[in-house]
């Protein structure tokens, strides 16, 4: 069981594949095995990576509460302990802060960050004030309408109870971390580091808004934008092909292996 360590805390992560490297950073509800429909798709090209941040899976989740300054240094510790080079990290929601964050400290590990439905935590007024109204409309939903669409919940019922077990196997609880988008980068400090970012999300997500990522995109120079027509917020989970598809074409075009260069 690959284990990696952070400032005294156990992380697990695994590895599939071989090839270019792709990092998966889950979400609130997610972990490791979440990712199951894009290793079995993409591990034939791809060096995948899957990681449980702390708190979630079967990470360490002995401490008495979750600070989302903690999940970089997460990520960190697996780029560090695998050995890690031109990573393409692929953040889910809250997964794309620490995602996100973990490019910036390592910028010499990661050459390209794909920030899914979320905008990465990314300290700008005006994407805070556009992203605060797309979760003032979120919250008025049930928190599974907000993640998946109806027609996926009643057509695939097995695959949204599934969904939903998912969650049960983490301690820690959106609603139990803190901080998480304190202090995030300035689009001036991305912009210096070389990481190159595309923003990946979907026409229907329910939690931010398909205005509000382009926007971002637009703010920041030389970012990438990809919209997925008809996919929800947790679209790796209900639009798998279409998700892995892009992730698979951002890693072949957002950037090339260094050897290639």
């Amino acid at each position: 069981m690959p284990l990696a360590e952070s400032d005294g805390t156990s992380l697990y992560y695994e590895r599939h594949g071989s090839g270019p490297a792709i990092l998966f950073v889950h979400g609130s509800g997610g972990h490791h095995a979440a990712w199951w429909q894009q290793v079995a798709a993409l591990r034939d090209e791809f060096t995948v990576v899957t990681v449980d941040l702390r708190g979630f899976g079967k990470s360490d989740s002995s401490m008495a509460e979750f600070d989302g300054q903690d999940f970089p240094g997460d990520v960190v510790a697996v780029l560090d302990q695998a050995d890690l080079t031109d990573v393409m990290l692929v953040g889910q929601s809250i997964g794309s802060v620490a995602a996100l964050r973990a490019a910036l400290l390592r910028p010499e590990r990661v050459s390209a960050v794909v920030l899914g439905h979320s905008l990465g935590g990314i300290s700008h007024p005006e994407l805070t004030e556009l992203a605060a109204a797309d979760r003032a409309e979120a919250v008025k939903l049930p928190v599974i309408d907000r993640l998946l669409t109806k027609p996926f919940q009643r057509e695939r019922a097995d695959l949204t109870f599934l969904f939903q077990q998912m969650g049960t196997f983490n301690v820690a609880r959106m609603q139990d971390l803190r901080n998480l988008d304190t202090n995030g980068p300035s689009l001036a400090e991305i912009e210096a580091s070389g990481v190159k970012v595309a923003f990946l999300a979907g026409e229907k997500d329910a939690v931010l808004s398909v205005r509000t990522v382009t926007r971002a995109h637009e703010l920041l120079a030389g970012s990438h934008l990809e919209i997925v027509p008809g996919a929800p917020h947790s679209m790796y989970w209900e639009t798998p092909q279409a998700y892995n598809e892009a992730v698979a074409r951002l890693r072949r075009t957002l950037t090339a292996p260094k050897e290639a260069v």
